[in-house]
């Protein structure tokens, strides 16, 4: 029998923590006499209401966790986090339908980064900065965030990280799972900081570069701007989001492993990380080629945009230093890939992760061997370590069910009208939390609002069913997983 009483509890204490994550909006509101104070505090209000009702539920619990309760914990906490994260729009007028304020709000914690808001420069800087908020936290994960700082509050720490981390190979850097959190989130921080200040240097405002440093590091791509950084028209902002966003791309645990332990050839043999860097230098000089032939690009701006691109979209950051949709049709095969594989596990990047598609291409190489020799034993290694054989056979799940949501979304919304081409770039992007898509009516800049309401909640689901990695939300609909034994 499923324990709610600790999952009440635990979502209780989660919605005090957005309520003090909206407390530094409601604070810069009051700084700028802005006119989103009433909404924050209206919100706040609510917020803490709903964590005290939900922490009242949940009095008496036995604070322990099994496996169910924390797939259903995990699934709970982002869909309820981004009900009370719309609030803020919907009190401040900024939004006017709770469907377009929920997807604003899932786009943001689930780092997706699509927008329904057409014109973002005409909002309250509280408004920006909650928009910002939601996909710092969410890039890492929300419960993993609570762990790291009330590791006391979950007593079943390591399945709930199951549940919601990324990636098939989790490693851990301490035996605790709450110093390994610490230690990650210690990292993301270095990493945000060390992104704004040099955004400072760039040329950004404080604001700006505060903003565009969470969102970076997060991948997520929400911006202050409507044209993203290509509102600064500036190379070193551009060089600046290049190198952070691939860092927020490279798997944490190796950052860690040479930032705090100087494990300086660890980083460079890592296979995950090799094949990473291969496939951003390949794609990044496929398009160079294509920029400069077709599109009569100077070098120098030729090199700059695509790496920017490139990288943007295999971290699923999705922001845009130009309109790639006015570059050759080639270049969106390119990027659509790139956002279908995303960067690597351990990071804050969506995508199928790179060291699923090594996987996958050493599957499908030893398959083509197995023809030649069909006695030959030829094991699936990644950094020197043997994937079993049930590992690959769940990877195979994965990608199947990956493939499969891509095509009922591009289904659903050829049916509703979209085009072929924008039905399946959005799809993907979803799936994969890389949020703007790349077709002429629906550009890098582009206002989903006008997509319908069955459609907004489809695409919803499939960014939390994307962020979580598909199983976590499918298996709450199996007859099995609400058996009591």
């Amino acid at each position: 029998m499923i324990n709610y009483k600790i999952i009440y509890k635990i979502i209780g204490t989660l919605l005090f923590i957005e309520a003090g994550m909206m407390i530094w909006c409601l604070a810069l509101s009051i700084y700028l006499h802005e006119s989103d104070l009433l909404a924050f505090l209206f919100s706040i209000l609510l917020t803490v209401l709903g964590g005290v009702a939900f922490r009242w539920l949940g009095r008496e619990s036995v604070n322990s966790l099994g496996r169910r309760e924390a797939y259903l914990l995990v699934t709970l906490t982002w869909i309820i986090f981004s009900l009370f994260g719309a609030l803020p729009f919907l009190f401040s007028g900024a939004i006017t339908t709770f469907t377009d304020a929920y997807f604003e709000t899932i786009s943001g914690f689930t780092t997706t980064g699509c927008s329904i808001l057409s014109d973002v420069e005409s909002l309250p800087h509280g408004l920006l900065f909650w928009r910002t908020m939601t996909q710092w936290i969410g890039g890492l994960g929300i419960v993993f965030f609570t762990i790291a700082i009330i590791p006391s509050l979950v007593g079943g720490n390591v399945k709930v990280f199951s549940a919601e981390a990324t990636g098939p190979i989790r490693a851990k850097m301490h035996p605790r799972l709450s110093t390994t959190a610490k230690w990650i989130w210690s990292i993301y921080s270095l990493l945000t900081v060390g992104c704004a200040v040099c955004y400072y240097l760039a040329g950004m405002g404080l604001f700006d570069c505060l903003s565009y440093a969470m969102t970076t590091t997060a991948t997520g791509g929400f911006s202050t701007h409507n044209s993203d950084t290509g509102f600064y028209h500036n190379p070193y902002i551009d060089y600046t989001a290049i190198v952070f966003m691939f860092l927020s791309g490279t798997s944490f645990t190796l950052l860690y492993a040479t930032l705090f332990k100087g494990r300086i050839k660890e980083f460079v043999k890592n296979t995950e990380f090799r094949f990473y860097v291969s496939s951003v230098l390949v794609f990044t000089l496929f398009i160079i080629i294509v920029l400069c032939h077709q599109s009569n690009y100077h070098p120098l701006d030729a090199i700059r945009v695509s790496l920017f691109q490139v990288t943007s979209l295999i971290t699923t950051t999705g922001i845009f230093s130009e309109d790639i949709a006015q570059w050759p049709h080639i270049t969106w095969v390119v990027l659509s890939f790139c956002m279908l594989m995303g960067a690597c596990s351990g990071s804050t990047s969506g995508g199928f992760k790179s060291i699923r598609t090594l996987m996958t291409l050493n599957i499908m190489r030893n398959e083509i061997r197995r023809i030649l020799h069909p006695r030959a034993v030829l094991p699936v290694k990644v950094n020197d370590t043997t994937i079993t054989y049930a590992n690959q056979v769940t990877l195979l799940a994965f990608f199947t069910a990956y493939i499969l949501m891509c095509l009922f979304t591009y289904f659903c919304m050829t049916l509703a009208g979209v085009d072929n081409i924008n039905s399946i770039i959005i799809a993907i992007s979803c799936v994969s939390n890389a949020g703007p898509t790349l077709g002429l009516d629906v550009g890098p800049a582009m206002s989903w609002g006008d997509l319908s309401i069955f459609i907004k909640w489809l695409l919803s689901l499939l960014m939390l069913m994307g962020r979580l990695e598909i199983f976590t939300v499918v298996v709450l609909f199996t007859h099995a997983f609400w058996k009591e034994n």
